[in-house]
């Protein structure tokens, strides 16, 4: 076996290799070996068509690498923080929406999450405000049933940035370690919300004790 060949049967088990990779980081350095390879045999071998292909795969590996080692970089950091979805953004699109419409109903099927960019959101049910920086619908992905516990309308216009389920799944499946951050941030807007229901909840018992207190006067 020639020096060529050798390079030739090395960047086709590379080939072989990535093929079998399931999760992405691994994928993308198996597949940077394989076009430095491919390129060096073609080249040697005077396959220029060969050469030409994996000379525009090499630089779009090393970039997607490069961004799912920053999209973890800033999901560890978000997540150990304060829960902000700021590496996210760039897998989210934007929609605007004029004050009166209806971004979901209560009991509708749950399939994506928002981030308020700007204007002012309600959840009518809880009576609560969502202002720009707010995250709404990303725990109706944990739910069992996966339905709308409240329903969202625009009080003020406004935009958000939206991501479905499917797309976080992807982004799941391309690299096990973001779903476990995902899930850490979810948890989190979770006792937000727990905290919140319970300060409600102690605000409306402290109001009935004064009631409760306050001496009724009597008729004559």
């Amino acid at each position: 076996m020639t020096f060529v060949e050798g390079i030739g049967y090395s960047a086709a088990g590379l080939g072989v290799v990535m093929l079998a990779m399931q999760t992405m980081i691994p994928l993308r350095l198996t597949g940077i070996a394989n076009n430095i390879a491919s390129i060096t045999f073609a080249l040697l071998a005077g396959v220029y068509p060969m050469a030409l292909q994996h000379t525009v795969l090499l630089p779009l590996n090393i970039y997607r690498l490069l961004q799912m080692l920053k999209l973890i970089k800033q999901v560890k950091a978000a997540s150990g923080g304060d829960l902000t979805i700021e590496w996210l953004k760039p897998y989210m699109s934007k929609r605007a929406f004029a004050a009166g419409d209806v971004l979901f109903h209560k009991g509708e099927e749950a399939d994506r999450m928002y981030f308020v960019m700007d204007g002012r959101f309600h959840l009518n049910e809880i009576d609560i405000d969502l202002m720009p920086g707010a995250i709404v619908g990303e725990l109706g992905m944990l739910a069992p049933n996966r339905r709308r516990t409240q329903t969202l309308a625009c009080v003020q216009a406004g935009s958000v940035l939206e991501i479905t389920y499917d797309r976080i799944e992807e982004i799941y499946y391309q690299n096990p370690t973001f779903g476990f951050y995902f899930l850490r941030l979810s948890a989190g807007r979770l006792f937000e919300n727990i905290e919140r229901l319970e300060g409600a909840l102690a605000a409306r018992d402290e109001e009935l004790k004064k009631l409760r207190s306050t001496p009724i006067p009597a008729h004559s």
